[in-house]
């Protein structure tokens, strides 16, 4: 593949802040490149994340009940604009180029191309894609399913399908036979989906939108803010008003936690100003230090509890609510007092004095927010950073009271309410016995894939057949180079997707590329038109209505496809009616209230309204799903986050992915990263000047990135430009997807299975 390079390079230092007039003319660029400058998606955008118009197809942030006028962010419009491109990738274009060829072109050429507007075949002996018809396409899916043990099919959900699609997929998946249910979380936040279950009964956050109005001090672990989930940045800028602390602790100094101006209001647009400061304090922690960060200024909490008691005043630790709601209190309390400060010091990168004034600050607050990302969860401690963070929060009773709690940003429009309809390969999170009943059949009751072991099935030959309902899963995980050299193996290969991207470029014996209706467009089906739902990561559902007219007449919406996919594999094996739910989706949402009572109750009468409805979260009012009723205080195991990766030798550094300013996921906008200065290139390796200085290398050099490690598998990376930058000793970053190849299978959360992308040992060897 051609490096993701341009003929123009420009790096330089960025002091601007997020929003302002550096992200109107982002847009207006991003427009004028999709040739829509002129055109209606201004007033598409009006309806963005509003209760009449749709959910954005990116970020899962939450949408307010009462929208400002312009409800989108930067990325966002970035997003609906990529999506309703007035460029067309249809058969013309296929009957060009060979898929060969195509697999040089970089993920933004591919995807700029424009949305696929016709189902297609791939045809071996022309190495070319070639339209098919749709019911010749749903036979012979069919026919090459029947012939393959259900057990060797993985069906993979990205994070962008409804609630509706997603509950069907599942459906079809289990009738068929199997539990492989893999989906983009596994690749995110599965570390917050296993380990807050343990600390406090809830797979998600417990904080709302409110929340934040409330709120008297504010963490930030591990998040860019600024490229992730910009709307966030409203209501952190609101409470930055009101003087409210936020600690912020980040290997980088992402711009979107510094500063902000809010392009939508005139009058910090026409200030002079630097903008509003959003972080009190910003400290550039060590990757994979945050365990000994939250140690730090949980052992300095305890020491100042310890003073006020000595003293006679009021405990500083919330003992009532200790006492009440929680267990492993004191197993806690003597890990605290055992850690030594040269330690805590030594692995976070931050001075004991900070972490003293951090908690000294926090004990006087009344109500916090934990807020973090995958800065936290892509780790082999990932589960166990997310717990240390909610034992700082129980310390203080900050979970399941008004303007406190854990919230965990998490990234695709709808990956966390793909889990709560049933997208999940552990059996004990869907409700089988429900499924048996209401639609008669037999769900397999054994674990399926996640996403790590679909790869390990690829790369070893036990999965023969993997369908996608949206996604790039081959860019998306870690592994590349062997992932690319077995996927051609298996026997059946099908994406349903919008655009074209580079898992599309490596075909099976039999290979399906099925074009859908993107959310924004409008979905007509034999009731009229339709409207779907998504979940936000605050566990708000939202409806989703799409007016746009369909890029092409010969598309399908999701739930369509997933139900002409069922009705041709496994007619007759249930009683769901396929056809009757596809032709009016609320029958689809009454099912999902059928199965999920508790967080669906009067699903279709309560969607549509403004801000969504809230799931029903225990934890939210203290109410604790464990095992023991309670909230854990879960020990760490250490204060090291990735302690069994080899960083001697010579030249050997930590590597952090990230995303750049012009992406979303493994979606590549452009070579604008305008955030961190670096414009025209995404090959790049971040870099401390001391450690440029201490190999003796220099600031512009191309250089050859790999693993650090002695498994026999050699995994390189060519053509990095070294550019000095703002970062830890030790730690290097680059840009995630392009630097995948570098991780290892094995290089997971050990709990979760998350691929640790924020820790990567690797060596320059050029």
């Amino acid at each position: 593949m051609k490096p993701a390079v341009t003929d123009h390079i420009e790096i330089k230092k960025y002091d601007h802040p997020t929003g302002g007039w550096g992200s109107l003319r982002s847009l207006a660029r991003k427009a004028r490149g999709e040739g829509l400058l002129l055109s209606g998606i201004w007033s598409t955008l009006l309806k963005q994340n509003k209760a009449d118009g749709y959910m954005c197809v990116s970020c899962s942030w939450a949408k307010p009940a009462q929208p400002r006028p312009f409800e989108f962010c930067e990325n966002g419009a970035k997003a609906t604009m990529w999506d309703q491109t007035k460029l067309r990738c249809g058969p013309s274009f296929f009957a060009e180029h060979k898929v060969t060829e195509l697999l040089d072109w970089p993920d933004h050429d591919l995807e700029k191309q424009g949305r696929l507007t016709d189902p297609l075949r791939y045809n071996p002996v022309s190495d070319r894609y070639e339209p098919v018809a749709w019911d010749r396409a749903f036979r012979e899916i069919a026919t090459e399913l029947r012939r393959l043990d259900p057990k060797s099919v993985v069906f993979y959900t990205s994070g962008r399908a409804s609630l509706e699609a997603s509950f069907m997929y599942q459906l079809f998946a289990r009738i068929y036979g199997s539990s492989n249910l893999p989906d983009s979380s596994n690749m995110c936040h599965e570390s917050t989906s296993v380990g807050l279950p343990e600390s406090i009964g809830s797979p998600v956050g417990t904080v709302q939108l409110d929340d934040f109005a409330k709120c008297d001090m504010m963490f930030f672990f591990g998040h860019n803010t600024g490229v992730t989930a910009p709307r966030l940045l409203h209501p952190l800028q609101e409470a930055r008003r009101r003087q409210v602390p936020v600690f912020t602790f980040n290997p980088l100094p992402e711009r979107g936690l510094k500063r902000f101006k809010n392009p939508q209001n005139p009058v910090d647009m026409l200030s002079p100003g630097p903008g509003t400061k959003m972080s009190s304090d910003f400290f550039q922690i060590r990757g994979g230090g945050d365990i000994a960060a939250m140690t730090g200024i949980a052992k300095a909490l305890l020491a100042l509890d310890d003073a006020a008691r000595e003293r006679g005043n009021q405990r500083l630790l919330d003992v009532d609510f200790i006492t009440e709601h929680t267990h492993g209190f004191a197993d806690f309390e003597a890990y605290l007092r055992a850690a030594r400060w040269d330690e805590i010091v030594g692995r976070s990168g931050i001075a004991r004095a900070d972490l003293e004034h951090v908690a000294e600050v926090y004990s006087l607050s009344k109500a916090v927010i934990g807020n973090y990302g995958m800065g936290l969860t892509q780790h082999r401690h990932g589960t166990e950073n997310v717990q240390m963070l909610c034992n700082l929060l129980l310390m203080r009773g900050n979970i399941g009271k008004p303007g406190a709690g854990i919230s965990p940003l998490r990234g695709h429009s709808n990956v966390q309410g793909q889990r709560t309809v049933g997208i999940t390969e552990k059996p004990e999170l869907a409700p089988l016995d429900k499924f048996a009943e209401f639609y008669g059949f037999q769900p397999p009751r054994q674990k399926g894939l996640d996403t790590v072991e679909t790869c390990e099935g690829v790369i070893g030959g036990s999965v023969k057949g993997f369908i996608a309902l949206g996604g790039n899963f081959v860019r998306a995980v870690p592994e590349t180079g062997l992932i690319e050299k077995h996927w051609r193996r298996l026997s059946l290969h099908v994406e349903i997707a919008t655009k074209l991207n580079r898992s599309h470029l490596f075909p099976g014996a039999v290979t399906y590329l099925l074009p859908c209706l993107s959310r924004l467009e409008r979905d007509r089906e034999a009731s009229g038109d339709q409207t779907v739902s998504v979940e936000d990561s605050t566990a708000c559902i939202h409806g989703s209505f799409g007016s746009r007219p369909p890029a092409s007449p010969n598309l399908l919406s999701e739930p369509k496809i997933v139900a002409e996919l069922a009705m041709a594999t496994v007619p007759g094996r249930s009683s769901i009616p396929w056809d009757q739910w596809v032709a009016d989706y609320s029958h689809i949402r009454d099912e999902i209230e059928r199965c999920y009572p508790q967080h669906f109750r009067d699903f279709n009468k309560r969607f549509l309204t403004p801000g969504g409805f809230h799931r029903d979260i225990k934890a939210s009012k203290r109410v604790w799903e464990t095992p023991n009723k309670k909230a854990n205080f879960k020990l760490p195991t250490m204060l090291e986050a990735n302690p069994d990766i080899d960083l001697s030798g010579d030249r050997v550094l930590t590597l952090i992915t990230v995303r750049s300013n012009d992406q979303f996921n493994t979606t590549v906008y452009g070579y604008s990263d305008r955030l961190r200065g670096i414009h025209g290139t995404r090959m790049v390796l971040l870099m401390n000047e001391a450690d440029i200085r201490r190999f003796g290398l220099r600031a512009g050099q191309d250089i050859t990135l790999e693993t650090h490690a002695h498994d026999g598998v050699e995994r390189r990376v060519h053509g990095l430009r070294v550019t000095p930058y703002s970062i830890p000793e030790g730690n290097c970053a680059g840009y995630y997807p392009e630097l995948n190849p570098l991780v290892p299978l094995w290089h997971r959360a050990k709990k979760a299975h998350v691929p640790a992308g924020k820790s990567v040992p690797v060596r320059i060897v050029s």
